[in-house]
């Protein structure tokens, strides 16, 4: 993703990429393992590269345990911060709100998927949960994926349980094998998949009497994010605060 998004921010016209960050590849020409045009940038080892290079917004796809604490240099030093990463809790959540507070000079936007689709995705399945309250979730992914179930998938429980009216039918089946039904979140059952050959998918089946509604995003290969990532990049200066959700910067019209 880190690639992908380097890649992504040298082909837009409207934006620069200054600095790079890995402590894996610290001293490792750029180009050689993202492919980035002839680019000439070092990959760095520490975040003081961004602020030396004069970097406005950083861009984040790490693992949760990296993130916070590259979230919290990020807001301490007055850079914009916009995070692809999943697995932070809420009460690290909670950390980066108060921190955030007091180093006013930076924002923070979190999505939790940053493909337009799967936004769409879960706000028809908001829609749709006013009128059919029984759902179920399957969620795929490849298996380096390092939570689950997936960030996409808890935000899609949450908009469900906001909007139905009631919390639906009562499950009366009895598990034959452990965990057959899957993970359960405000009554509503997740189940994760972690194959070879996935990168990101989600379906969410409602049922009602006589009928069923299936709602299906796919993301089939991971440039599929990078037209959020560059819309919350160019979109994050202007925003109060902490964001979650790319749904905040698309004029959804619902």
């Amino acid at each position: 993703m880190g690639a992908e998004v380097c890649r992504a921010v040298m082909a837009d016209e409207e934006l620069e990429l200054v600095a790079a960050v890995d402590p894996l590849h610290d001293g490792t020409q750029l180009d050689s393992i993202a492919a980035t045009l002839g680019s000439e940038l070092v990959i760095a080892d520490h975040p003081e590269a961004l602020t030396k290079a004069g970097a406005k917004v950083a861009v984040d796809f790490t693992v949760a345990e990296a993130a916070f604490g590259n979230i919290k240099w990020c807001l301490s030093n007055g850079v914009h911060v916009v995070v692809g990463t999943t697995g932070l809790t809420p009460a690290q959540l909670d950390e980066l709100r108060a921190l955030q507070s007091k180093e006013s000079k930076a924002n923070l936007f979190i999505a939790p998927n940053f493909a337009i689709g799967a936004v769409l995705m879960m706000e028809f399945a908001r829609q749709a949960a006013r009128f059919l309250p029984d759902a179920e979730i399957i969620e795929l992914h490849h298996p380096g994926k390092k939570d689950a179930p997936s960030g996409t998938a808890i935000k899609t429980v949450e908009g469900i349980s906001e909007a139905r009216k009631s919390k639906g039918t009562a499950d009366e089946s009895s598990e034959v094998l452990p965990g057959a039904r899957g993970a359960e979140k405000d009554g509503v059952h997740v189940h994760s998949v972690r194959l070879p050959g996935l990168v990101a998918h989600q379906e969410v089946i409602f049922g009602g009497t006589g009928q069923t509604l299936s709602i299906r995003h796919d993301s089939t290969d991971r440039t599929s994010f990078m037209p959020g990532v560059l819309l919350a990049i160019k979109k994050i200066g202007p925003l109060d605060g902490v964001t979650i959700g790319l749904e905040h910067v698309l004029d959804l019209g619902l």
